[in-house]
């Protein structure tokens, strides 16, 4: 495995077309909006979930490649069998918990409702990825030709018919801001090779975690700012200032075409720029 030895930050760019890409579940599972902006939500932790769904199909919970927070997971057996490990071997049990599993040395954990086997900071943090422009939410009534109980046929004279509700939004572009630190990685192992998995996840996991609920959802663009040190040659803020979005319709937007995105060529030194997508 290479060591990581760079800071990096990136912009993560996505769009949702007839989808509900992140539901709110304190808000009847409508889409996630800033209730004074109005601009389109989806959080850190639905982006992760799909990048830990990605890896776990991408390797097959291979060894190394685990997922510690997955469906079913039962998280206290998971940090007890490494605190069992470390009392037999003598190796700390966090050390065996960012060996073994990927979300751990990638995001990080706290790994102490059970057997203690420490917290974990990890080298990859992200933002709430925020839409463009403001969002405008859809409720769709949707009709189901049967029914789930006999009662309810009888009520209905054999008709069965069921009225649920669907939420959408038309159109949004979302953008998120990720900070990968080579220190942190250096603590948990995080190599090149799992940063190498985690871009791949980013650039496909969409197209493996389809639902009817959440409509079209691609990623657009991934814009990777790689600095020449491991604690960085330019503040993160001013990277990101260089991406530009704009929109070029007077409409509203209904597709990618509508938005043109650039990236200002002045460039700090000692930073390099590349666009995986």
């Amino acid at each position: 495995m290479s060591e990581l030895k760079n800071r990096i930050d990136f912009v993560y760019i996505f769009d949702v077309c007839d989808g509900n890409p992140n539901g709110d579940p304190d808000a009847g599972n409508l889409p996630r909006v800033d209730a004074q902006t109005g601009m389109g939500l989806v959080t850190d932790v639905c982006l992760k979930r799909k990048v830990r769904n990605y890896v776990q199909i991408a390797k097959e919970l291979a060894k190394g490649y685990d997922i510690f927070i997955k469906e079913k997971a039962v998280l206290n057996k998971l940090i007890d069998a490494a605190v069992d490990t470390e009392t037999q071997n003598g190796r700390s049990a966090r050390d065996i918990m960012c060996e073994k599993y990927y979300d751990v040395r990638t995001f990080g954990a706290v790994m102490a409702t059970g057997k203690n086997a420490g917290q974990v900071r990890g080298p990859i943090q992200m933002t709430f990825a925020r839409s463009v422009d403001q969002v405008a939410i859809a409720e769709h009534s949707i009709t189901r030709v049967a029914v789930a109980t006999e009662q309810e046929s009888n009520r209905q004279g054999g008709g069965n018919r069921t009225m649920g509700r669907k939420a959408t939004i038309p159109y949004g572009l979302y953008v998120c801001h990720g900070f990968i630190s080579a220190n942190l990685a250096k603590q948990t192992g995080f190599s090149e090779e799992d940063l190498e998995l985690f871009f791949n996840a980013l650039k496909n996991m969409f197209d493996v975690d389809r639902s009817a609920a959440r409509g079209l959802m691609s990623a657009q663009k991934l814009i990777v700012f790689r600095h020449d040190s491991a604690l960085g040659n330019a503040p993160a803020n001013k990277l990101f200032d260089l991406v530009q979005i704009k929109k070029n319709t007077n409409g509203a937007p209904r597709s990618f075409k509508d938005y043109e995105v650039t990236i200002d060529s002045n460039v700090p030194f000692g930073v390099q720029v590349e666009e995986l997508i």
